[in-house]
């Protein structure tokens, strides 16, 4: 991916010197092994793991900020890679006759507070729909690396363009909408909902992937390091891997084949309308 040089965003929050204590989470929310698990899902909703977080008293401390010349060269990566987000949804959004209006990214480490409560490093990133800010500890692309073998500059640019696609869907209305249903219809039709909004983010990532490729960002080999991660946290893939029995009903992010085919019809066809995933009839 060619991004040195080019222009980093000034949406841009940094809180990594500020840490939370633990006396803010309470009623078992964070922390949890489940968020073992949790850690290998982008763009999780954020009220399915925050939801036992209560209103017990948040302390914070701010420390010096220290970083090693990888994490300075990350972090600029990912100034680049959301200013890329920018110009290419400015530029949608416009052709709409809407304005685009730009979400902020905010870099923490260990733990953060967002307007959907407090969530553990452990959980990934993830967007916040109250904030209108996308959350990320930069260590998660060591996990992708490590972990789930997903490494790669496109593949991390590939978690920031889906986390923007959440937020895109905020702006459209598409979240507010499914919100409301979800809490109307039984545990699995939830489940189902929550797929669909997973793959349209995907989609909405490839939608970004096709202007970045326009724009002459990407390298031979690009393209597969962001499918390559798209299929490494498919709900199956990850029911397998934990040594779990691979159960639908209970996936919430699609399986490997559908999170890559959808992140590859956004980038082939650069289109919203093809990333309508309420109207598919097979996802």
């Amino acid at each position: 991916m060619r991004w040195r040089g080019r222009r980093q965003s000034g949406n841009i929050e940094d809180r990594r010197g500020i840490r939370i204590g633990r006396g803010g989470v309470v009623g078992g929310g964070i922390g949890t092994v489940a968020l073992v698990l949790l850690a290998m899902y982008f763009g999780i909703d954020p009220s399915v793991v925050m939801q036992g977080v209560g209103s017990g008293t948040v302390t914070t401390t701010e420390v010096p900020v220290t970083e090693s010349t990888e994490e300075a060269e990350m972090r600029q990566f990912v100034a680049v890679t959301l200013a890329e987000t920018e110009t290419a949804w400015t530029g949608q959004f416009a052709a709409m006759g809407g304005e685009y209006r730009l979400p902020t990214l905010v870099l923490f480490r260990e733990r953060v507070q967002s307007g959907c409560g407090i969530a553990e490093s452990g959980m990934g990133p993830f967007y916040c729909p109250p904030d209108e800010r996308i959350f990320i500890d930069m260590s998660f692309f060591n996990d992708m690396a490590t972990q789930l073998k997903a490494g790669g500059d496109f593949a991390y640019a590939y978690v920031v363009a889906h986390e923007v696609g959440h937020h895109v869907q905020n702006l459209l209305g598409i979240s507010g909408r499914v919100h409301d249903l979800r809490q109307r219809v039984g545990e699995v039709e939830a489940n189902q909902l929550s797929v669909r909004v997973e793959l349209q983010a995907d989609c909405f990532a490839g939608f970004w992937a096709n202007h970045a490729d326009k724009a002459g960002i990407l390298e031979p080999g690009d393209i597969e390091e962001a499918l390559g991660a798209a299929a490494a946290i498919g709900d199956d893939r990850l029911q397998r891997n934990a040594g779990r029995t691979v159960d639908q009903d209970s996936f919430t992010h699609g399986t490997s084949e559908q999170r890559n085919r959808w992140l590859r019809r956004g980038l082939d066809t650069g289109s919203l309308e093809a990333c309508d995933t309420f109207k598919a009839a097979a996802l």
